[in-house]
């Protein structure tokens, strides 16, 4: 089984040309935090990183899961991350894209991006214009999407409102660092665990110091370089995914699928 988490500003609909290629092998599973995608969110929800972990965590009980490789990317990567260690024994392996898992501040490259976009500039932009939807998500992949394709990433957040969760996660880069920095201090705890590092080389969020950290962090990971990939690379090497993860679990698990 696999339990696939998405980043900012995108929902569950990042992974369906993987989903594709992989549901005839393996039950897969991707669900949308609250405000995102297909997922109404309560009065009051604060749109946090830590609060999308908790409601992961009760998603992962509700639907008894039991054992499951994590996919994550971006945002997902603390979020699932944070999950996986306080539920080790149901991860049974990790692949990871690019992403980070420890406080960034001090960071200029990640301070600029977060004062910028998680600011009240950032924010008049994004909930007046959706900036982060129309402008990142093509600045992130390195393929041409289609009309169909960002008007169904555009569809969860039409108004004003519904754009807040987009400006959120810019914000908490810098501010959810008491978040990122316990992640940071349990991550060896999963140092064992298997990991598939998917990584994009024209990413301009997360850099090769990102990649090499994480690679320092897993024991048994395998790196696989995707070439020419931008920061969604579920968009740029979908099929390149797919026939990775296959290989990588034949090899570690030794199972025929």
């Amino acid at each position: 089984m696999f339990l696939f988490l998405h980043g900012n500003p995108t929902w569950s609909f990042l992974y369906r040309d993987i989903i594709k290629g992989l549901m005839h092998r393996f039950r897969c599973i991707a669900l949308d935090y609250p405000g995102f995608g297909l997922s109404h969110a309560r009065d009051g929800y604060d749109y946090w990183p830590e609060s999308h972990a908790r409601i992961l965590e009760q998603f992962i009980q509700k639907l008894n899961l039991g054992s499951f490789v994590l996919m994550v990317q971006d945002w997902g990567g603390p979020i699932g991350l944070s999950v996986a260690l306080q539920n080790p024994r149901n991860v049974r392996g990790l692949v990871i894209g690019n992403t980070l898992a420890w406080p960034v501040k001090g960071d200029k490259h990640f301070e600029g991006f977060s004062a910028f976009m998680g600011g009240p500039i950032g924010g008049f932009l994004i909930r007046n214009f959706n900036a982060f939807m129309i402008v990142l998500i093509p600045a992130g992949t390195k393929k041409k999407l289609s009309r169909e394709i960002m008007r169904a990433y555009r569809g969860p957040f039409p108004d004003r409102a519904s754009r807040e969760p987009t400006h959120i996660f810019p914000r908490e880069i810098i501010g959810s660092g008491y978040f990122l920095g316990r992640i940071e201090k349990q991550l060896p705890a999963l140092s064992q665990h298997p990991a598939l590092l998917l990584w994009g080389d024209r990413d301009f969020a997360f850099r090769e110091k990102e990649r090499a950290r994480l690679e320092a962090i897993f024991g048994r990971h395998r790196t696989v370089i995707l070439q020419g990939a931008g920061h969604y690379i579920q968009e740029d090497a979908a099929k390149e995914i797919c026939i990775q993860i296959i290989k990588w679990y034949r090899d570690v698990f030794s199972e025929d699928i």
